[in-house]
């Protein structure tokens, strides 16, 4: 089949002039005045339209511990295996 019409790149650019990314928009949180996306909750404070969603200390204790553990490990592992041979 035969392409019957062809549209200059200009044509074409034209139709997708409207496919450009926008920029992320930002708004200020009422609580901690820190910027965070729009229609997220905050990640500094764990608010959403001033009530709070997020239990953002607990989840900082719950990443320390694996880290603790992980880094427990990672010496574990590190650390040589002593083997008595007399």
């Amino acid at each position: 089949m035969v392409v019957r019409m062809r549209h200059t790149r200009a044509h074409t650019a034209n139709r997708r002039s409207h496919h450009f990314l926008k920029g992320a928009r930002f708004e200020t949180c009422a609580k901690c005045k820190e910027q965070h996306l729009m229609h997220r909750a905050c990640p500094n404070c764990g608010t959403y339209r001033n009530r709070v969603v997020l239990d953002v200390a607990k989840k900082a204790m719950r990443k320390a511990k694996k880290a603790e553990s992980k880094s427990e490990a990672k010496s574990s592992k590190a650390a040589p295996k002593e083997t008595a041979k007399k």
